[in-house]
C-alpha cells in the first residue's frame, strides 16, 4: 500500500482501510473533532469534496453508508461462547475499549458487545439506539477492528421498545421482565400462593397447574452435581414469582421475532433487578419454561445473592457467592443452551475468578458507568474546574437520580468541591461514596455540563484510552 497522507489533519493509521478500489480512514482535525474521509467511489457518502478526497462528517447517513460498505462494521449474534458488554454513555470509550481487549490478549476469547445501552439510560441522556451504534461504528472504524462484535439493546421492558433497536440494527436483546416478578411470592404463605396461581395469564403460559405440577413434583431433577426436588410450596413460589415474567418475555420474543425479520439474534432474559435473589429451584424453573417455549435464550441473568451495586466490587459473603453460583452454573450445564449473565458486572474483582471458574467459559459479563467514571477521572485530572462543577451538581441531583438503583452510598462521606485541591480530586473515583454519587447521577450532569464534557474528554482522547486499558485490564484477565 502506498503511503497515505492528508494535508489538513492527522490520520488515525489504524483506520485506513483500501476495500473494493475505495479507500476510507479518519482523521483528528487541528482544531478538534474528527471527520471521515472517502477516496474513490464515493456516492453514498454525503460530505465536500477536495483534493484530499471526500471530507465527510460523521453523521449516521455516512455511518450508514460505512456499514453497508464494510461489513465487518455490522454486529452480529455472538451465541454463548464468553462475551463482554461495553457500555459507553458518552460514546468516547470504544478505541479504549478495543484498546483493553488487544492489550490483554482477550481478541478471539472474549466477545465484545461495544454498542450497549438500556432504554432508561437513552432516556436519561437523550440518546437513542442510532447513536449508541453509530459511536460504536466510528470507534471501529478507528481502531482497525474487525473480529466479530455485538450490540445489545439492554433492558428492553415492553414491545414499544423494541424498533428503534431493530432498526438500528442491534443483534443482542435483553428482555427485562422484572415488573412483572412478584417479589412477595418470597414470604407469601401458602393459600396467598395457591390464590395468585389460580389468577395467573394460563392461556398465555399455554399450559395449566396440573400440568405444571405433575412436570416438577413428580420426581427430583438430577442434575451434574445437584438434585432438585419440588415441593409444591416451593412450585408455587416459583411460579408466582416469576410466571408472568416467563410470559411477558415470551409476548415480546414473539414480537421481535416478526420485527426482526428472520435475522438472528442473541436473547438474554434478565431478573436481576428485583428485590430477592433468585434461588436454584427458581432458576430451574424459568430456564425450563423459557425452552420449553422454545424461547432461544443465549444468556440467563438471575438475581445473585449478594449485593451488586453500581461502581463497586461485589458485597456480601464470598462463600455464600460461591455455593449457590455452583448451583446456578449446575442448573446452567444440566440444559446446555445459554450462559449465565452477570449484570451491574463491572468491579467486581472480588468474585471474577470464581465466575470464571464455576462457568468455564459460559458467561456474559455486563458494564456500563464504569467507563464514564473512568471518563470523570480524566476530567477530574485535566479539567478540575469542570469537574468540581459535575461533583456539586451529583451532590444536588443525588437523591432524585438515585430512586431506580439499589445503593449503600452515604453521600455525606463525600467531600464537597470547596474542601478538596485540585491534587486530591481524582482520588474521588477510588472512593466507594463518591463512585456511587457520580456513577448515579451521569444523566444529570451529561443534561447540564455535556457541552463541556464531550469536548473536553476528546481533546484527553489518548489519557481516557489509556485508563480505559488499565481499568478493563483488571476486568478482563480472569475470563482469560
Amino acid at each position: 500500500m502506498n503511503q497515505i497522507t492528508f494535508k489538513n489533519g492527522t490520520i488515525y493509521p489504524e483506520s485506513i482501510v483500501v476495500h473494493e478500489a475505495t479507500t476510507y480512514f479518519l482523521v483528528r482535525l487541528p482544531g478538534g473533532g474528527k471527520q471521515l474521509v472517502v477516496r474513490g467511489d464515493t456516492a453514498v457518502f454525503h460530505g465536500t469534496p477536495s483534493d484530499d478526497g471526500l471530507i465527510a462528517p460523521l453523521t449516521p447517513a455516512n455511518a450508514a453508508a460505512l456499514r453497508q460498505r464494510l461489513p465487518w462494521l455490522n454486529p452480529t449474534p455472538l451465541g454463548a461462547q464468553t462475551s463482554y458488554g461495553f457500555g459507553d454513555r458518552i460514546g468516547l470509550a470504544t478505541p479504549g475499549h478495543v484498546a483493553a481487549m488487544r492489550a490483554t490478549g482477550a481478541v478471539g476469547r472474549i466477545a465484545p458487545i461495544f454498542a450497549q445501552q438500556s432504554v432508561r439510560e437513552n432516556t436519561r441522556i437523550g440518546r437513542n439506539p442510532q447513536l449508541v451504534m453509530d459511536a460504536a461504528t466510528w470507534g471501529l472504524l478507528q481502531t482497525g477492528w474487525r473480529e466479530p462484535w455485538g450490540a445489545d439493546a439492554d433492558h428492553v421492558k415492553q414491545v414499544s421498545d423494541l424498533p428503534p433497536f431493530v432498526a438500528a440494527g442491534y443483534t443482542f436483546y435483553t428482555i427485562d421482565p422484572s415488573d412483572h416478578v412478584d417479589n412477595e411470592a418470597q414470604t407469601d404463605t401458602v393459600e396467598t400462593l395457591r390464590r395468585k396461581a389460580a389468577q395467573l395469564p394460563w392461556q398465555d403460559l399455554n399450559t395449566e397447574y396440573d400440568a405444571v405440577y405433575q412436570t416438577y413434583c413428580q420426581a427430583p431433577f438430577a442434575l451434574d452435581g445437584l438434585t432438585l426436588t419440588f415441593a409444591e410450596e416451593t412450585l408455587l413460589r416459583a411460579l408466582v414469582k416469576y410466571g408472568r415474567a416467563v410470559a411477558h418475555t415470551a409476548v415480546i420474543t414473539q414480537a421481535l421475532s416478526a420485527q426482526i425479520g428472520g435475522q438472528p439474534f442473541d436473547l438474554e432474559m434478565s431478573v436481576d433487578e428485583t428485590d430477592t435473589p433468585t434461588s436454584a429451584h427458581e432458576h430451574f424453573f424459568i430456564a425450563n419454561e423459557l425452552l420449553r417455549r422454545e424461547i432461544p435464550v443465549v444468556s440467563l441473568a438471575p438475581r445473585f445473592v449478594g449485593k451488586f451495586q453500581k461502581g463497586v466490587d461485589y458485597m456480601g459473603d464470598p462463600a455464600e457467592f460461591a455455593a449457590e453460583l455452583a448451583k446456578h452454573a449446575a442448573i446452567m450445564r444440566h440444559f446446555g443452551q445459554y450462559k449465565l449473565s452477570v449484570h451491574t458486572g463491572s468491579d467486581k474483582f472480588s468474585i471474577y475468578d470464581e465466575i470464571n471458574r464455576q462457568a468455564n467459559g459460559r458467561v456474559h459479563v455486563k458494564t456500563a458507568g464504569t467507563s464514564y467514571l473512568e471518563a470523570l477521572r480524566a476530567l477530574a485530572q485535566d479539567h478540575p474546574a469542570l469537574f468540581r462543577q459535575i461533583l456539586t451538581l451529583a451532590h444536588e441531583r443525588f437523591s432524585v437520580d438515585r430512586k431506580t438503583y439499589f445503593l449503600d452510598c452515604r453521600p455525606e462521606n463525600v467531600a464537597h468541591s470547596p474542601q478538596l485541591t485540585d491534587a486530591q480530586l481524582p482520588g474521588l473515583l477510588d472512593d466507594f461514596d463518591a463512585r456511587q454519587l457520580l456513577h448515579v447521577t451521569f444523566g444529570s450532569a451529561l443534561d447540564r455540563y455535556g457541552a463541556s464534557m464531550l469536548p473536553a474528554l476528546d481533546e484527553a482522547e489518548a489519557q481516557y484510552s489509556a485508563m480505559l486499558v488499565r481499568h478493563f485490564s483488571r476486568h478482563l484477565q480472569p475470563f482469560l
